[in-house]
């Protein structure tokens, strides 16, 4: 008796975990076309995918809505495959060979000049300009507001 007691206690332990899932369900977002090197990352170009019990993300790869809508992409990225981080860049705020707002500011001083980029750079960037007025060429950091500064 205590042996068929048991039994059915383990066979109803063995129902109720099958019953379960073990491992939740991880999704992650993986392009549904092929997206080309230089273009702008959207969430419609985006689908979710879950995956498999027991399977995990890698550790390099973009899976959430954070990390890929409005990146740029570096390099090409293949319909239904995993998005490798460092195939994706921040959108550029400054272009190269356009006029960009330098600023400089110590205290309450605040000069201001215009300036040519000669590289493309996102916000936190260090990137090349030269001086309009005198041709000097120097290092400015990209701001958010699409203007480079310069400190002493």
């Amino acid at each position: 008796m205590i042996r068929r007691a048991f039994r059915i206690a383990a066979l109803a332990a063995a129902v109720t975990a099958a019953a379960l899932p073990a491992f939740a369900s991880e999704t992650v977002l993986v392009p549904v076309r092929t997206i080309y090197p230089g273009e702008t990352v959207t969430i419609s170009a985006l689908r979710e995918v879950v995956l498999k019990p027991g399977k995990q993300i890698p550790a390099d790869v973009a899976f959430r809505a954070d990390d890929l809508d409005g990146k740029v992409a570096r390099r090409t990225l293949l319909p239904n495959r995993y998005v490798p981080v460092n195939s994706l860049r921040e959108a550029h705020l400054v272009e190269q060979g356009s006029p960009v707002q330098v600023l400089f500011e110590a205290g309450p001083l605040q000069i201001s000049a215009t300036v040519i980029c000669l590289q493309s750079g996102a916000v936190g960037d260090v990137v090349k300009v030269r001086n309009m007025d005198s041709g000097k060429v120097f290092t400015a950091i990209v701001t958010g507001s699409g203007t480079v500064r310069v400190g002493a």
